[in-house]
């Protein structure tokens, strides 16, 4: 950014009748870089604000396709399983394997089964299934809408009347809301499993000890708390992912960068909210 002074008719003599510039300065530029970020979060911010208010209205209003919804619940649920029980299944053998070395000969092996519990209904099986949500479900939907926003289907929607945030957001947005926490209770059921079987097979503790164990440190609470975070977690994923894909522009390489970035986006919101639970919910 250049600043242009003025100045007499003595100094414009002296620099060829040109007025004086002040030479760019970093401080400025690095605040005029700050404010563009700064605008561009809050234009983001307030985007996903109305998406989630024009979808809330339609929700109460009765203006959601329902074989919509179902139809994306299915392919976010019935479709991602096979993927989450793997993811499940082996945070669960790694969890239990390395509670296991940590505890040989130091504590009681009946400590695991707490361990293996705890990790994966707290933390592992809702963070998991939600970065295995983002890759299966979240990126699926901005490069969808995003495909149609530079095809001018988006467009073609509004000219007939039809609001594309009620017609294509909302569906997205509730099946993601309904079905996470599902998702989560699986992981978190075949995870345990997955970390009992492990813990007799490498270390020889029995199912009765390791659920003894597992019933010394736990809460009912638990559960709440992680299919909590799966609601949270399953509502800004299609949210976001809902935003980034109807701002798309710029053809097929607009769509590619539309999802990368939506992806980005998505994993830190899932970061920054899982960061945050702990310290409103178990205090």
């Amino acid at each position: 950014m250049q600043v242009e002074l003025e100045v007499g008719p003595e100094v414009r003599a002296t620099t060829g009748g040109h007025a004086a510039r002040l030479p760019d300065s970093f401080h400025v530029r690095w605040l005029g870089s700050l404010g563009r970020r700064a605008e561009g979060l809050a234009r983001h911010a307030g985007q996903i604000a109305t998406i989630f208010w024009k979808s809330l209205i339609a929700l109460l209003r009765g203006q959601v396709s329902m074989r919509a919804t179902v139809r994306e619940m299915y392919s976010m649920g019935v479709q991602s399983l096979p993927i989450v029980l793997v993811t499940g299944v082996l945070s669960g053998v790694v969890t239990s394997q390395q509670g296991g070395y940590q505890f040989t000969g130091s504590v009681p092996l009946y400590v695991v089964g707490s361990v293996v519990v705890s990790s994966i209904i707290l933390e592992l099986g809702p963070i998991l299934t939600a970065i295995v949500f983002i890759g299966r479900v979240g990126a699926r939907i901005t490069a969808e809408l995003g495909t149609m926003k530079v095809s001018e289907q988006i467009d073609a929607l509004q000219s007939l009347g039809r609001d594309p945030i009620r017609t294509l957001g909302a569906p997205r947005i509730i099946a993601g809301t309904l079905v996470l926490p599902i998702l989560v209770g699986i992981a978190d059921l075949i995870g345990i499993v997955g970390g009992m079987l492990t813990a007799e097979a490498t270390i020889g503790l029995g199912r009765e000890a390791f659920l003894y164990g597992a019933r010394m440190f736990f809460h009912t609470f638990d559960l709440y708390y992680s299919v909590g975070k799966g609601m949270v977690f399953g509502f800004i994923i299609p949210l976001i992912a809902v935003h980034m894909g109807l701002r798309t522009y710029g053809g097929a390489e607009g769509v590619g960068r539309a999802t990368t970035a939506s992806v980005v986006y998505m994993i830190l919101a899932v970061l920054i909210f899982d960061a945050t639970f702990p310290m409103i919910f178990l205090r």
